[in-house]
């Protein structure tokens, strides 16, 4: 997509005057040059062009307001003299993957008295010998480069970044170990009803245990019972024949 056509998406119903920060990172301008920027974007804070194939910065509109500037992977080589004469107030500029290869280069980011932070990795001039040394020295105003400063320290930015992410992973440890409490719980749970259902159908199983040994003994009973009273009504018969033999002997 062509640069201006991309530009005039991004708007979204609003007027330049009214945009604050404008991305349009992959899309092409069609001469290496900035299409469709004007100086209507005077409330711009924050400008993203990375590979959009840009050779010069002679088109860029004066952006007073701009703080922050990407521009990295492209094709820029020189003519940063228009950075400091159309967005003096910069204070951050990435000019990473560029074709950036001398420290005379950027002797024009000198007039950028405010900025802070300057990325360029991926340049040819990080290659040269006392390369962070060399740019301290020239850009006195400049506390951070490729992220971090002359003493070797951070950028607060990437350490604000880094407590982020920290809490993050502390957040989804806990939610996991919330998680897995949960799990035990359940498990615990149905343990407790497989216990109490055991527990159950042992108390039936002693109940029909018990019944059936109330049964035999019953069983036993009547058993004594019938045989004593065939004993006793042997005993009567046999009474009853020694009655009869003594009236015959009579």
């Amino acid at each position: 997509m062509e640069m201006k056509k991309r530009i005039s998406l991004e708007l979204r119903n609003k007027t330049p005057a009214e945009v604050a920060e404008l991305v349009v990172d992959n899309c092409r301008s069609s001469d290496g040059e900035i299409e469709g920027l004007t100086d209507e974007f005077k409330e711009l804070e924050f400008l993203s062009m990375v590979n959009v194939g840009l050779t010069s910065l002679a088109k860029l509109p004066t952006l007073l307001k701009l703080r922050k500037l990407e521009l990295s992977d492209n094709n820029i080589s020189g003519s940063l003299e228009t950075l400091a004469e159309k967005c003096a107030n910069l204070t951050y500029l990435n000019l990473s993957g560029n074709k950036i290869k001398e420290l005379s280069t950027l002797e024009a980011l000198q007039n950028l008295k405010n900025l802070k932070s300057l990325d360029l990795f991926n340049c040819e001039i990080t290659t040269l010998e006392d390369y962070r040394e060399s740019i301290f020295e020239l850009l006195p105003q400049v506390t951070y480069l490729d992220g971090f400063d002359a003493e070797d320290n951070e950028a607060p930015d990437s350490e604000v970044d880094d407590d982020d992410d920290d809490e993050d992973g502390e957040e989804g440890a806990g939610q996991l170990g919330e998680y897995e409490e949960e799990e035990e719980d359940e498990e615990g749970s149905e343990g407790g009803e497989v216990g109490l259902s055991y527990l159950m159908k042992e108390d039936i199983q002693d109940e029909e245990d018990d019944g059936d040994y109330v049964e035999e003994e019953e069983e036993e009973e009547e058993g004594e019972d019938e045989a004593e009273v065939r004993g006793e009504k042997r005993k009567r018969e046999a009474e009853d024949e020694g009655e009869d033999d003594d009236e015959d002997d009579d």
